[in-house]
């Protein structure tokens, strides 16, 4: 997700996709250790968006 994006968001649109990508860092994180990751960068894109939502949303509230 780029900024560009993210900014197009509303409040609650971006409190959704923080719980979805939640989610799939939890499911990214047992196919890790199951040994069926298909790409392992997925995680650390994944915990990227995360903190690029939680940051904005903190600047919203600002």
């Amino acid at each position: 997700m780029k900024k560009k994006e993210i900014k197009k968001l509303t409040k609650q649109q971006m409190l959704e996709n923080i719980e979805k990508l939640k989610k799939d860092l939890f499911n990214f994180r047992f196919q890790k250790v199951n040994g069926q990751v298909k790409s392992p960068s997925k995680i650390s894109e994944t915990k990227k968006n995360i903190a690029r939502l939680k940051t904005l949303v903190e600047v919203k509230n600002a």
